[in-house]
């Protein structure tokens, strides 16, 4: 694995600095305000540019553990000062950081490798996290953060929401409510410029069909899941819907920080459901390694109340019904990028709850930590090692998401036109 280069992904307090420097320097055309308070407390910023009632909406840091977006929202907002072609008719509005009270858990603002990233490693379970809380939670219980996201979309009514998301190891792709006619192109050449693979099989989009290659558009209301295991993991049911009610739609645009070349392959795989079968009882054997980890450990760690807990355990309960539906179920995809992707997966659930309940033994100081530490050292070595990863330098991390937002709205404005 490729090693990290002196850029490192800015704090929220960084990023609120930023903007709050460029709305100085442009008073007549930028304002930063507060739109809310986090559970914790902390203030949710959003920064916007332009006062066009025809408004793009950019969403950064709704995954603690996806630190791209921050930079990429500062660097798109700098350009749309700055060039007013941008701004024709169109009103930008940036919410600098979704969840900041994940990402002040997430500790790896410089990660050197994957054992590194995962070593302050944090994402919430699902119905802490705000773009993903309507699907699991009734209204009356949804999270400050969720209520202040769907607020900002009810007062602007944007045409188009851009969620900013990346993935740890794989490719780039972008899912979409609806579709985009002519991204395809310019996404998939900004990729191949800047040495990113295209996830053209993404797990993520499993069953989605395709506007082209890594471009996914959501199934209309009604189509199966591809995992029936988890009904409530439904998109429609998320913030990224809330747009439609005012015509809008949503992008999700992912990036990764490492890239594997093994993501973009659309060959089709020789026996995609006996390799989905061999995936589903390794996720089930290594979310045991851990479940027994925790099962030990649980007695010294009674009345504990962490968020870390709690998102390892999520993240193990979701195991079982995810491998049933793995070897029990037709393959959603059939391409060696798709069960590559399921791979990555495989990989990815149980070695995030380990790496998060490695964090809460850390600091109970319990003695089952270092054992733990050498499993996620292993898995996150091996997980390199499958999938050659190599470092995506973060300036084209941030380029190649900058671009895709840009042209996402300028695309979607005249769909909407």
């Amino acid at each position: 694995m490729s090693p990290l280069p002196e850029l490192r992904y800015p704090t929220v307090t960084e990023i609120v600095s930023s903007a709050r420097a460029l709305a100085a320097r442009h008073p007549g055309l930028c304002a930063l305000r507060q739109i809310g308070l986090s559970r914790a407390g902390r203030p949710l910023h959003m920064l916007s540019v332009g006062r066009s009632r025809h408004a793009v909406l950019v969403v950064a840091g709704a995954h603690a553990n996806e630190p791209t977006g921050g930079s990429t929202l500062l660097v798109v907002a700098e350009r749309v000062v700055h060039d007013w072609q941008l701004r024709a008719g169109i009103s930008w509005h940036f919410l600098l950081c979704a969840d900041p009270d994940g990402a002040s858990l997430h500790v790896t603002p410089a990660p050197r490798s994957l054992f590194d990233y995962h070593l302050g490693f944090f994402r919430p379970a699902g119905p802490e996290q705000p773009e993903w809380s309507p699907a699991v939670l009734p209204p009356d219980r949804l999270p400050p953060e969720t209520r202040a996201l769907t607020g900002v979309i009810d007062e602007l009514r944007p045409y188009l929401q851009v969620t900013l998301h990346g993935t740890d190891l794989g490719g780039s792709w972008v899912q979409l409510t609806k579709d985009i006619p002519g991204l395809a192109e310019p996404f998939a050449k900004s990729a191949a410029e800047l040495h990113i693979p295209v996830e053209t099989g993404s797990s993520d989009a499993a069953g989605w069909p395709a506007a082209g290659p890594g471009v996914h558009v959501m199934p209309a209301a009604g189509a199966g899941q591809a995992y029936p295991s988890m009904p409530s993991d439904d998109a429609r049911r998320s913030t990224w819907y809330h747009v439609h009610r005012y015509g809008g739609l949503t992008a999700v645009v992912e990036v990764p920080m490492w890239a594997s070349d093994l993501v973009d392959d659309p060959a089709p795989h020789p026996a995609p459901a006996a390799a989905m079968r061999r995936l589903a009882g390794r996720l089930l054997r290594d979310a045991l390694r851990v479940e027994r980890v925790l099962s030990q450990a649980s007695p010294r760690l009674e009345g504990l109340d962490s968020p870390l807990l709690r998102a390892a355990r999520w993240a193990l309960e979701l195991v079982p019904g995810l491998a049933a539906d793995w070897r029990d179920t037709p393959p959603a995809g059939h391409t060696m990028a798709y069960v590559g992707s399921v791979d990555a997966f495989a990989r990815r659930l149980p070695l995030r709850a380990a790496a998060m309940l490695l964090r809460v033994l850390q600091e109970t100081d319990d003695r089952a930590a270092p054992r733990l530490e050498r499993l996620v050292a292993a898995w996150s070595e091996a997980f390199a090692d499958r999938f050659r990863a190599r470092w995506v330098p973060l300036e084209n991390q941030v380029e190649h998401q900058a671009r895709t937002v840009v042209t996402a709205a300028l695309h979607a404005r005249d769909r909407a036109a």
